[in-house]
């Protein structure tokens, strides 16, 4: 089997054990930029055999070099959104397949197919610029849905409302995945009472309103919306795969994507579960560019696939990914 194939074909802890080494051999052998990163940290590729023993790219690397483990042709750089003034990632991707079957692997693994949902997509600052990773996620739902009424939103606040309220009462699925600051513009416009309709948050006030903690966040949108809870994606341009949490900030890993915890002390140690530390990912949909990158994010985790997120180092920039500062 094809190491693409692998990816998404995980059964248990032992594939992907044995898949993560695979991708960091390669990824060694094939990314002149992870290489030598290993080699500084003196890492012989051919005696890791844990995941606590392979490197982890710190994440400001997309900022000031190419990521790429592949020779094929770039095809789409996913960017984020930054301040101004300041260096944005760039993600570059020769496959998007890779990341397509990423995000519907996880999104069905969870939810079910895509095809079954109206998904409606308040994302304005997403929407107002190019190359969001997020943007292009959400536009594959609303193509792939069965129903003409999907679609993305930018200020239409009242049309979303009456759409919305429309078809809920038609007892079919719906997802409303919207950032947050649009999200609360829309519960302070409109009050709901929904019943067939998920509302997912993917993070970010983008400078339009105050950060404000999760629990905050989703005690007003489950008010605004009349729903019992909100869902959340921690998503991020240097990752081609997505966490989801279908309420109290808990969330779940699809099955190629691992988190770790490393010592906030110490970047090359790892805290048990129930412990603080800085939050390490595993996207093997990474395939082209680096599947292992030390985040700026900081969790505690609950069990090998689940997990919070708490806040963010200190003197890390804040931006687009699924983070609720404390």
């Amino acid at each position: 089997m094809k190491l693409e194939e692998q990816l998404f074909n995980i059964k248990n802890e032992d594939d992907f054990l044995q898949t993560a080494i695979q991708v960091f051999q390669f990824q060694y052998q094939n990314n002149s930029v992870y290489r030598k990163f290993c080699d500084l940290l003196k890492t012989n590729p051919e005696q890791v055999n844990s995941l606590e023993e392979i490197p982890f790219l710190p994440i400001e690397f997309f900022k000031s070099h190419l990521i790429l483990s592949s020779t094929k042709k770039i095809v789409e750089t996913f960017t984020s959104s930054g301040t101004t003034g300041n260096l944005t990632s760039k993600h570059v991707v020769t496959d998007l397949s890779l990341y397509e079957k990423s995000f519907i692997n996880a999104f069905e693994g969870f939810y079910g197919p895509i095809e079954e949902y109206t998904t409606l997509a308040l994302l304005p600052a997403y929407l107002e610029r190019k190359g969001s990773s997020l943007i292009y996620m959400a536009n594959y739902f609303i193509e792939n849905s069965n129903y003409p009424e999907s679609g993305f939103y930018l200020d239409e606040l009242d049309e979303l409302a009456s759409i919305l309220e429309k078809l809920d009462a038609t007892g079919k699925k719906i997802l409303l995945i919207g950032v947050s600051f649009a999200l609360l513009d829309l519960v302070e416009k409109h009050q709901f009472h929904l019943k067939n309709t998920i509302i997912m948050e993917t993070g970010g006030m983008k400078g339009r309103r105050k950060e404000m903690i999760r629990k905050e966040l989703h005690q007003i949108l489950k008010m605004g919306f009349g729903v019992e809870s909100i869902h959340s994606e921690y998503g991020m341009t240097e990752l081609l795969s997505q966490a989801y949490s279908k309420g109290n900030g808990i969330f779940h890993c699809p099955s190629h994507m691992q988190i770790l915890l490393r010592d906030p002390e110490d970047a090359l140690s790892y805290v048990p579960d129930g412990k603080t530390g800085g939050i390490n990912v595993i996207d093997l949909a990474n395939l082209n560019s680096c599947s292992f990158i030390a985040t700026q994010d900081l969790g505690k985790k609950i069990n090998k696939n689940a997990f919070e997120i708490l806040g963010r180092f200190d003197n890390s920039d804040i931006r687009g990914c699924n983070l609720m500062v404390l």
